[in-house]
């Protein structure tokens, strides 16, 4: 997944910026860089990293 499709998973309510905070921090998901230096994630990390938050928040 690309940094726009996760941020549009979580609603668009989330800024790049923000995104890119909670990496630095290791608050986001676990990403891996591309050749030309952006970001992807798998998708069923997205998805570990989402239910963690869920389970978190419960």
């Amino acid at each position: 997944m690309s940094v726009r499709e996760m941020l549009e998973a979580l609603g668009g309510d989330v800024s790049r910026d923000t995104f890119y905070k909670w990496r630095q921090t290791g608050k986001g998901p676990r990403c891996f860089p591309l050749p030309n230096g952006e970001l992807r994630c798998r998708r069923s990390d997205f998805l570990d990293w989402m239910d963690d938050l869920y389970g978190r928040a419960a």
